[in-house]
């Protein structure tokens, strides 16, 4: 009995998986100048747009669980990018903040996008063929976070 279903050619996961890995391994040379790893410059761009938030906040942002969160900023923490402390308004709540050398990271980091234009220009993918790709991972997401 042969499973159609089951073949990996066949399935939606698998090349939204591999295009997000090999994707994250173009980002890598240029996160490895800033020292950053690709969760971090994550957590960076969340806190870029709105600093000061709590870990649930940016956990919901990136839609990960609290407790992988956490060790990340933690590490974060000990390379002095972010400050991690309790609410004065509630103890249970953790609020996350920039350093001074995590927010003087934003000024590199607005060049990593440009470069990623740049290595897809020498494909035949055209720069619309990508918004596209993400408008459509955009809504799956959302369906799928509901």
């Amino acid at each position: 009995m042969e499973y159609e279903n089951l073949k990996l050619e066949n399935q939606l996961c698998f090349p939204v998986y591999a295009a997000s890995r090999l994707i994250t391994r173009e980002y890598q040379p240029l996160l490895d100048k800033l020292g950053i790893t690709y969760p971090q410059y994550l957590v960076l761009m969340v806190l870029w747009e709105n600093d000061r938030l709590q870990v649930n906040d940016i956990s919901k942002k990136l839609i990960l669980n609290t407790n992988t969160i956490t060790p990340l900023l933690k590490r974060m923490e000990k390379q002095g990018l972010v400050i991690r402390k309790r609410s004065e308004k509630d103890e249970r709540s953790v609020l996350i903040q920039l350093t001074k050398k995590g927010l003087a990271l934003k000024a590199e980091a607005s060049l990593i996008p440009g470069e990623l234009i740049k290595r897809f220009s020498d494909s035949d993918l055209k720069t619309k063929d990508l918004v596209m790709l993400k408008e459509y991972l955009n809504s799956i997401i959302s369906f799928l976070s509901k």
